[in-house]
């Protein structure tokens, strides 16, 4: 039998046969022991072939080559990855200016691995009916940034349905992963386009503008007019993994673009003479932050000491 991986709770993994019907499965041993250093070898998304062992229970004995899949640091120091999600078409980071913050280190470090893994990413600015004049400003002038490097952006409010049909637009007829910080509206913004999903919902801590885990396990979903998600829990942060500090660059757009116009070949952007690069910061071609996110990256910084400087 194969099927679609459509939802992993670490042990058991839910996955859609050819024929629609959904069923339970675990991993084969031997996928433990292949070297694979991720905390979960088998990922939402993930085409698999599974047989029945002498017990009658579904196992799943292979998995089919990924297009492609997303990555992060694990949060469990025993292993190197999290796989978010494989064979997806797009993916989709829900950021919001305020009640949480998201950083835009946070931002960076997502688009990087999406670029990295050559996943198209959409940035959606949700809760925009909950912003002062300030918040409004930066709002526009990070869609402004994040468009002109070539990031399609869009902002919506959940509570107020403004620009929804957008939304759902940028989702229909495709595969999309859905990330965010816990709190920033996943669960309320995927109800509001598809009702029947009915999510768990909860509120922002007032102490910490932090929100609650809602979403725990990663799980697929089909969408009405088209299309498929995934939703993933909400993530504190969003550690790089296997980065060449000589290629960073590489995966920021708007350097890429400008690259070939260093001085030297393996220029890294920092201390090397007639750097196109930092030219194009000093000439605000370049948002400052965004270079500043660079070198963090560069330098290793954990995402506590960017979210520290304010980066």
């Amino acid at each position: 039998m194969k099927g679609i991986v459509v939802k992993s709770t670490g042990s058991w993994y839910n996955v859609k046969l050819e024929n629609g019907e959904v069923i339970e499965a675990r991993i084969q041993g031997k996928f433990r022991i292949k070297g694979i250093r991720s905390t979960n070898p088998v990922a939402v998304g993930d085409v698999v072939t599974i047989k029945q062992d002498e017990n009658l229970n579904n196992v799943i004995t292979e998995i089919a080559d990924r297009k492609n899949y997303i990555v992060r640091k694990s949060i469990n120091l025993s292993k190197h990855s999290h796989i978010i999600a494989a064979n997806i078409d797009q993916a989709v980071l829900i950021v919001t200016i305020s009640q949480p913050k998201t950083t835009t280190g946070f931002i960076d470090r997502f688009l990087i691995s999406a670029e990295a893994y050559h996943i198209p990413t959409i940035l959606v600015f949700n809760k925009i009916d909950l912003y002062n004049k300030v918040e409004l400003d930066e709002l526009k002038t990070l869609m402004n940034i994040y468009t002109k490097i070539g990031y399609p952006c869009i902002a919506v409010s959940a509570l107020n349905n403004e620009n929804i049909d957008e939304f759902k637009n940028i989702l229909k007829d495709k595969t999309s992963v859905i990330s965010g910080h816990s709190g920033v509206g996943k669960s309320t913004l995927l109800n509001t386009i598809e009702p029947t999903l009915n999510l768990k919902t909860s509120t922002i801590s007032e102490m910490h503008e932090q929100g609650k885990h809602t979403t725990t396990f990663a799980e697929m979903f089909d969408l009405s007019f088209g299309g498929h998600i995934i939703d993933t829990p909400g993530v504190k942060a969003f550690g790089l993994i296997d980065f060449d500090k000589a290629d960073l660059s590489h995966y920021f757009l708007e350097m890429r673009a400008i690259l070939d116009n260093c001085q030297y070949s393996n220029c890294q952007h920092i201390n090397e003479p007639k750097c196109a690069v930092k030219d194009a910061v000093a000439k605000n071609e370049i948002a400052a932050f965004r270079y500043n996110n660079y070198l963090s990256m560069y330098n290793d910084d954990e995402e506590e000491n960017y979210r520290a400087k304010g980066y």
